[in-house]
Parts: C-alpha cells; sequence; structure tokens
C-alpha cells in the first residue's frame, strides 16, 4: 500500500472555487487505541461551509483538511484497538475541529467512535447520514427527552438535520410537525411527519398553538425562532437549538412555561450510531442524499450546499452550530455526498 493519499486541503478562507487544493501527503498510521480507514464516502454539511468561509478561524490552522462524516473499510489497527479487522465496513463521525478531516483518501479515528456500517446502506447514504443522524438522535433523545405521544415541532424539516429528526421523532412515537415550503409537504409527510406548516405562507404561531402547541421544539433555523418557541410550548416544554446565536435573544417568556432550553455542538460517539443503525435496519430512518460527487469536486459541493456558484453566498451551518437553512437557494434536497473512492 502506498505510503501517501490525496486529499482536498481548505488552503485559504473565502470562496469555495479558490479555497481548496489538491494535496499528496503521507498516509497517516493508527496510534493506540485507533484504526486506520480507507475513506469509501464522506459528505458535505454546512459547518463545512462556515469553516471554509473563516468562521471558525481561530479553531482551524491552514492548511487543513476538513470534513467530519465516513463511511469507508478498515485497513489497518493500532494496539489494543481489538474491536475491528481489516475488512470491516464501518461509519463515523470525526470529531469536530480535532485533527485531520475526512476530505482524504484515508483517516485515522479512535476505534470508540466507530460502529458497523448499516448493511442496509451503501457507503454513499451512510455517509450522508453520520452527522445529520447522530445531531438528530442527540438533540430529540439525549437533550429533550422525547417520549411516545409528546408532540414535536422540528424547524426546517425538508433540511438534512431536519429530515433525520423528523424520522427519529416519529419513531420514538412523536406526534411531528414540521415546517417546510409547500412543495417540500409531501416529502416531509413521507419521511413522517403528522402535521406540514408552509412557514412562508405567514406565522407558524397560531397554527402550531391550534394543534395545541408542542412539548420540544427543535431549532435548525435560527432567527426568532428561540425568541418565539415559548409561544407554541406546553408547561415544561423543552427547546433544543443547533443554531450559532449571534445577537442577544430575549427568552423572558420562557419563564412562563418553564421552559428548558438546551445549546447543542453535536458530540460523536458509537452508542449513537448503533441506536441509528437500528433504526436503519427497520427500515425507520433512510438518509436523504441529493447528490453525489468525486473529492476533486469539492468546490463545487460547497457551491452546491449553499445554493449559488462556486463563489458562494447565502450559506448556513448545521450540527455543530450554525444555521442549517435548506430552504429555497436552488441546492439539492438533502446532503451533498462525496465518492473518495469508487464505491457502490
Amino acid at each position: 500500500m502506498s505510503t501517501s493519499m490525496r486529499v482536498m486541503e481548505l488552503v485559504r478562507f473565502g470562496a469555495a472555487d479558490t479555497a481548496f487544493a489538491a494535496r499528496e501527503v503521507p498516509r497517516p498510521a493508527p496510534g493506540p487505541g485507533q484504526v486506520l480507514v480507507r475513506v469509501l464516502a464522506t459528505s458535505v454539511n454546512p459547518l463545512d461551509l462556515q469553516t471554509r468561509r473563516g468562521d471558525y478561524r481561530d479553531q482551524v490552522a491552514l492548511p487543513a483538511v476538513i470534513g467530519n462524516d465516513v463511511s469507508g473499510v478498515v485497513v489497518e489497527t493500532g494496539p489494543g484497538a481489538g474491536d475491528f479487522q481489516p475488512g470491516d465496513e464501518v461509519w463515523y463521525l470525526a470529531p469536530v475541529f480535532a485533527g485531520q478531516g475526512t476530505y482524504a483518501e484515508f483517516h485515522v479515528v479512535d476505534q470508540a467512535l466507530v460502529a458497523r456500517k448499516p448493511a442496509r446502506l451503501s457507503h454513499v447514504e451512510a455517509a450522508g447520514l453520520a452527522l445529520v443522524g447522530v445531531t438528530a438522535w442527540e438533540a430529540l433523545v439525549e437533550r429533550a427527552g422525547v417520549r411516545a405521544g409528546e408532540r414535536v415541532l422540528v424547524h426546517g424539516g425538508a433540511g438534512g438535520v431536519g429530515s433525520a429528526a423528523v424520522q427519529v421523532a416519529s419513531a420514538l412515537g412523536a406526534e411531528v410537525v414540521t415546517t417546510a415550503r409547500a412543495r417540500d409537504h409531501e416529502f416531509v409527510t413521507g419521511l413522517g411527519a403528522d402535521h406540514a406548516i408552509d412557514f412562508s405562507a405567514g406565522d407558524y404561531v397560531p397554527r402550531v398553538r391550534a394543534l395545541g402547541g408542542v412539548d420540544v421544539v427543535l431549532d435548525t433555523v435560527g432567527g426568532d425562532t428561540l425568541t418565539r418557541s415559548p409561544e407554541v410550548l406546553a408547561d415544561r416544554g423543552r427547546v433544543v437549538s443547533i443554531v450559532d446565536i449571534p445577537e442577544p435573544q430575549n427568552l423572558l417568556a420562557a419563564w412562563g412555561v418553564n421552559a428548558t432550553y438546551h445549546f447543542l455542538f453535536v458530540s460523536p460517539g458509537r452508542a449513537k450510531l448503533a441506536a441509528l443503525g437500528e433504526l436503519v435496519e427497520q427500515g425507520r430512518l433512510r438518509p436523504v442524499i441529493g447528490a453525489v460527487l468525486p473529492l476533486a469536486d469539492i468546490a463545487r459541493a460547497h457551491a452546491l450546499l449553499g445554493g449559488g456558484s462556486a463563489g458562494g453566498g447565502g450559506e448556513g451551518g448545521e450540527g455543530g452550530g450554525g444555521r442549517e437553512g435548506y430552504e429555497g437557494r436552488g441546492r439539492p434536497r438533502g446532503k451533498i455526498a462525496i465518492a473518495v473512492h469508487p464505491v457502490d
């Protein structure tokens, strides 16, 4: 096996068409408790767009390989890494802002973060589900503690995290309300939403209140969502936000309904992947892949996700914070997957 690998390096912050360069770099070796994975597929998340744009320049030293989703095959194990063997098909969410990212032919990761790939998923599908699925699970299960029979409002149900969250909430036995443009209503109800509200056709709050309010709000869109959530929450309701908050928010109304707020920056973990894998195998969770591109076209992938030209514009963020903001702007529905090696 070659001792080098191909990566797409982030060499400058700014527009996608000038941000990346193809490079040959030394192939990493697994350390104690680690595995080396041949990356068959990764994906592009709005968090990547924010990173490329320079929003996290204090945490990303250039040049850098970014990206966090992986589906691939174990090729080597380090000392003490006995959970996997070469040839095992795996998927995982790599730690955010910690070491080399996943826009690369190979990636080293702690085995504790890795799970076996669900047999029902291709590598492209698995790579498209990792970050958004883990985010949705952590938000709804670990933070909000959604229970069967509760009513959950998922903002942005046609987005990456939103589409996963609609399915997870439905699988948990919740009654699911989501906001989406009218053209996406059939799509989100097909994922499991019981009610779809066109946020562009007027204030969503009266329409949610007409349903009796909700027990949980998942905010993937930002804006005034945090401020307005108490207007739709039942007493002791919970709000989970995955959105960076650039401006102060007035949450005084939250006291009136004894609301609990959670602010989520996603963290990887095998247990979450295993739980998602069970839903996949049961047919209750499926990835939504809007486009598949080769690694060399990473700039184009960023442009597609941003909904504009490779020069960037109108971009958002999800999962690790930021603004998911799927709605409109001409981007494909679902995730942008990257085929690193020839995949199924």
